[in-house]
């Protein structure tokens, strides 16, 4: 049975490498950790020269092995399907902005107001919505992920697929060490998002900041550190205080939506963008009929896109530009949706 299998996969260029594999008395996975180990060299060079101390790369470079359960987990995402309708927003909404979820939101709200006035007063961006992000991300800090760091990022950037992007961040999570930043503390996600707001480490290096006063940026043990972090993400990316992010109405029968239509193409994330409609200012959606299901309306003079995430005739929604800065977070319109819908119950 090996005998033929190999000849078999001779007739192809793959075939003869696992062909050799075989040959030599190796497997697959152990070339694939040969192969790890040669990029690490590059790696470590390209670090390096971007300025990580040698004292770092020594404690972390030969403590690297392939992680293969991350390249499953990368090659496991769904891919997007251009003719695929998208799927109903509600069933979201039911496991997203749940009971359970609203609960410890209020808690959190009320445990750190004093906290999130601040950090409001100095960022613009409301307490309700740090605290949605923090609710989203992580459960308000009880899930941050268990996954090394620096093994996840080297191996993704082995990988290929997207190498550029995780090399930038491998070395970002060496250099956050180079900050002070401890090796057991860099854990998290498989695609190498860390602590409470889940932060790939360019952005934390960019936008961490130390809430408490202690001199650290410590987003994952400190409330306050992981909630002023988030206000300085949403404060870079553009949040409009003042604003809503948007507010639930209803479209009235036979509505013409032609005369919306977005005439657009975003180069970032364009099946998120192209279900919104074009802009308008809350009082020409009110003049075409829509009205607000449980709010009033903004100023007259804001600008909103439509949403209609369950298709005509279930709730849509109103986005302002605020919406768009809580995409800059996570661009998809089911996050940003259940962000705000949270934020909006967290405050009740």
């Amino acid at each position: 049975m090996r005998a033929s299998w190999t000849a078999s996969l001779r007739k192809t260029g793959l075939g003869l490498a696992v062909a050799a594999c075989l040959a030599l008395g190796t497997s697959a996975g152990a070339q694939d950790e040969a192969g790890f180990q040669s990029y690490l060299a590059t790696l470590r060079m390209q670090a390096e020269a971007r300025g990580v101390s040698r004292t770092t790369l020594d404690a972390v470079m030969p403590t690297l092995t392939l992680n293969t359960r991350v390249i499953e987990l990368d090659r496991a995402q769904p891919g997007a399907d251009p003719n695929a309708p998208p799927p109903p927003f509600a069933p979201y909404r039911i496991d997203h902005v749940d009971a359970a979820r609203i609960s410890r939101g209020r808690q959190a709200y009320q445990a750190q107001r004093w906290r999130l006035q601040t950090i409001e007063r100095q960022t613009g961006v409301p307490e309700s919505i740090m605290v949605a992000i923090w609710g989203n991300e992580t459960n308000y800090g009880k899930v941050m992920g268990g996954f090394d760091l620096p093994r996840a990022l080297a191996t993704l950037a082995y990988e290929g697929r997207r190498r550029d992007l995780f090399a930038d961040e491998f070395i970002a999570s060496l250099k956050m060490m180079d900050r002070g930043v401890s090796r057991s503390q860099l854990v998290g996600s498989w695609a190498g998002a860390t602590g409470g707001p889940q932060f790939l480490p360019s952005i934390y290096l960019r936008l961490a900041r130390d809430g408490d006063g202690d001199g650290r940026a410590d987003i994952w043990s400190s409330e306050a550190d992981t909630l002023a972090s988030i206000g300085a993400y949403f404060a870079n990316a553009g949040w409009r205080p003042g604003q809503p992010w948007g507010l639930a109405v209803s479209v009235p029968p036979g509505f013409d939506r032609s005369q919306i239509a977005n005439r657009t193409l975003s180069p970032r994330c364009p099946r998120v963008f192209a279900r919104h409609s074009g802009w308008k200012t809350m009082a020409e959606w009110r003049a075409l009929g829509l009205a607000p299901q449980s709010r009033g309306w903004p100023g007259d003079s804001v600008l909103a896109t439509l949403l209609e995430p369950d298709g005509p005739g279930r709730t849509a929604y109103l986005l302002t530009g605020n919406y768009r800065v809580i995409l800059d977070y996570n661009c998809s319109n089911f996050y940003a949706l259940s962000v705000g819908l949270l934020a909006d119950a967290v405050e009740q």
